[in-house]
């Protein structure tokens, strides 16, 4: 059998003593009051005891008073008190104060995480303190200001883990282009704008030649290295504004904006014989030469995105068949 190691909290009456500000660095809302003259609204503020897992304040619930921690220790829950605590309060610390002052609910589930007794300080006696203590006002004022920039950085925190998580994604973790989801997410709203301003847009698919081959001769190490030099070469050729995704396994996706049938094609075969030139030297000396075949289309008239990709993916089909590394236009109407 364990035992809690904690001392006893006192469960007599309220002593004035026991609201000295604490020595361990906790914010204390009665630092530098003079407790001698605030001892009557203090005295008359009911004491609570809790037992260990026992609930003070639950998630939105309406709460309309200020809990000053004497001894023990209180946990806060974002949700109902069986997920993970995020903070922790001890002897000195306060919970409530917004609560008290507007009436809210409470925005978390605090649980005894041993014995505890509170001081409970209700909103007549909240506010009879805030009259009657310059230093007990500015405390507040201090604890209010600290936990807005706590929410703060946790929501700048949240934010930027929220991009972050989202940039994971949409993005291919092999490559680091974009990936598959990206594409079906981001090409329709590209093609609605740039029909909507009469604009030029194209869009090419490509694929690496034989690389089932590579990857049965070489390994499915040498097959990603052959992935990501083809991505590297797609991100080195294109220009800063066109747009590239994995498409899947050994296929790619490139979106040309601003970028009519015939210069796409240019660049498509600028991208072929970039590709062509470059050679992956193995461990063992071992070359591996690369091609990829390339099938163009431009968007024109009602085409949505999916009927880009089509047409891309069927010219690149033509391609792979007439003998593969080269680049193929599909003619629009």
């Amino acid at each position: 059998m364990t035992h809690d190691s904690s001392p006893t909290p006192h469960i007599g009456p309220l002593r004035m003593v026991e609201l000295q500000p604490r020595g361990d660095g906790a914010f204390h809302v009665l630092a530098n009051v003079q407790l001698a003259s605030a001892w009557n609204v203090l005295s008359d503020c009911a004491i609570r005891l809790l037992e260990p897992g026992e609930v003070l304040l639950s998630k939105d619930e309406r709460n309309e008073q200020l809990f000053m921690v004497l001894d023990g220790r209180l946990n806060v829950h974002l949700e109902s008190g069986e997920d993970k605590p995020v903070a922790s309060l001890d002897a000195g610390q306060t919970v409530g104060e917004l609560s008290v002052i507007d009436g809210s609910p409470a925005s978390a589930t605090v649980v005894a995480a041993t014995q505890t007794r509170l001081l409970v300080m209700d909103r007549s006696a909240f506010f009879g303190l805030v009259r009657a203590s310059h230093a007990f006002s500015f405390n507040v004022m201090l604890l209010l200001a600290e936990r807005v920039r706590s929410n703060n950085f946790s929501l700048t925190r949240a934010f930027h883990l929220q991009r972050q998580f989202l940039e994971e994604a949409l993005t291919d973790g092999l490559t680091g282009l974009h990936n598959r989801r990206w594409l079906q997410e981001t090409l329709p709203r590209i093609v609605s704008r740039y029909r909507r301003d009469g604009k030029p847009l194209s869009v090419f698919m490509l694929d690496v030649d034989f690389f089932k081959r590579i990857n049965d001769t070489y390994g499915h190490s040498v097959g990603d290295q052959v992935l990501r030099l083809v991505s590297a070469t797609i991100q080195n050729t294109l220009r800063p504004l066109d747009l590239a995704a994995r498409y899947g396994g050994e296929e790619f996706a490139v979106i040309l904006p601003d970028t009519k049938g015939q210069g796409a094609a240019i660049a498509a075969e600028r991208l072929r014989d970039a590709i062509e030139h470059q050679c992956l030297t193995l461990e063992d000396a071992r070359q591996v030469r690369l091609t990829v075949s390339i099938g163009v289309t431009e968007a024109q008239g009602e085409k949505d995105a999916s009927a880009l990709i089509e047409e891309a993916d069927a010219a690149l089909y033509d391609a792979k068949h007439q003998g593969r590394n080269r680049v193929i236009v599909r003619e629009t109407a």
